[in-house]
């Protein structure tokens, strides 16, 4: 009994306010806190606005 025990808590800890507190983290920017406007493609959660200073040194390029 003591090592289904065992079990349930490490799925607990795994699957509650743990993942919780990592999603929150990124819906925010990462660089100035915004929850607005995220850029989340190819995971790098920046506002749109840091995303337009940064992409530059990033490597990204504007066409048009």
């Amino acid at each position: 009994m003591s090592e289904s025990d065992g079990d349930t808590t490490e799925k607990a800890e795994t699957t509650g306010e743990q993942a919780a507190k990592r999603t929150r983290q990124l819906r925010e920017c990462q660089r100035c806190g915004r929850k607005q406007g995220l850029v989340g493609k190819y995971d790098i959660f920046l506002c749109r606005q840091c995303f337009r200073e940064v992409s530059r040194s990033m490597g990204f390029k504007k066409y048009s």
